[in-house]
């Protein structure tokens, strides 16, 4: 089970952030955590003959943080009777706020709503994909009109063993994350859990085509040789799983498992359209010890063609190339 501590809800009081708010303060209560809620405003410049830092400039940020700030208490006034809130008001660019954020005070958890993009086909903006890139913690992204509680829970997992053995420990270790927050997930909302893994079998097309004319049944068996691999290999991690729950829950769970043949970047956002699901969970970086290392291509794939809620998790060990110090420096 996976227990939050801290958790970040991340606001713009311009936008409908209704639903980030009311999961948080779910999660929060459930989880007996801290909950802080933010808003990010811009920071001033020089303009219109103001000098940078001067007098005007420093009160009207001021005046700005001050309007957004009574904004936010009456935003989550109504949740006070629920648990203890804190709220906080910050400036400068959003994203990289907001793993300072995560960086000064440990918040095991961030959620927020995507950004408007009612002239992209896509949900998430780039201050989203930023955080889904380098956020330290996981980064819940909320659907405004997701449902609630959820009702199907996809999470997808790589239990390819085609990677060096570095590589191959962290992607375990996020594997057993991905699993152990989706089934806590499933529980607390009492939703149903789906399981991926997306495989293929390298060489398949060449071993049919002009250079080698492998026969017919040697590629079938080949094919079968590594769908059964994959398959060992995903029953064993779903065993690991299920072993760390009581009897009872680990009936209730009793995750649906989806062994698809094909490329991730193209299988898992059709198997949540086809689900229905209401969020993906997902690896968005693989890689530990790696500041700033790019999420890979099939995740931004992904990313970019589904139309659900995600919480996007990283491995033990990911390093942020963010500091507080460049924060502080900047003041």
């Amino acid at each position: 089970m996976t227990n939050f501590k801290s958790i970040l809800c991340v606001v713009d009081i311009r936008d409908d952030c209704m639903a980030a708010v009311e999961r948080a303060v779910t999660l929060a209560e459930n989880n007996q955590a801290s909950l802080t809620v933010v808003d990010v405003v811009d920071r001033m410049t020089a303009g219109i003959g103001m000098p940078v830092g001067g007098p005007i400039s420093a009160d009207l940020q001021s005046a700005i943080e001050a309007s957004h700030a009574q904004e936010l208490e009456t935003l989550i006034d109504p949740y006070r009777q629920q648990i203890p809130i804190k709220t906080e008001v910050r400036h400068g660019i959003r994203f990289l706020e907001v793993i300072r954020q995560v960086l000064s005070d440990g918040h095991d958890l961030v959620i927020k709503v995507p950004e408007k993009l009612a002239w992209l086909d896509r949900l998430f903006g780039s201050d989203d994909m930023n955080l889904l890139r380098e956020c330290p913690c996981p980064v819940w992204l909320v659907k405004p009109q997701t449902e609630k509680p959820c009702r199907r829970i996809l999470a997808a997992v790589d239990v390819d063993d085609a990677y060096p053995p570095a590589e191959m420990k962290s992607r375990q270790a996020l594997n057993q994350q991905i699993l152990k927050m989706s089934t806590s997930l499933a529980l607390s909302d009492f939703a149903e859990l789906h399981v991926v893994h997306v495989w293929h079998a390298i060489g398949e097309s060449t071993m049919g085509g002009a250079f080698m004319r492998a026969p017919e049944a040697e590629i079938v068996a080949y094919v079968e040789q590594v769908r059964r691999r994959h398959e060992t290999r995903l029953n064993g991690l779903m065993r690991g799983i299920t072993d760390t729950l009581d009897k009872d829950a680990a009936e209730y769970i009793n995750p649906r498992t989806h062994l698809v043949k094909g490329w991730a970047r193209k299988e898992i956002p059709a198997l949540a359209k086809q689900l229905a699901a209401d969020v993906i969970v997902m690896g968005t970086v693989a890689r530990t010890g790696v500041p700033g290392f790019i999420m890979g291509n099939t995740a931004e794939t992904i990313l970019n063609q589904i139309d659900c809620s995600v919480l996007a998790i990283k491995p033990p060990g990911f390093k942020t190339p963010v500091t507080v110090e460049e924060s502080a420096a900047m003041q």
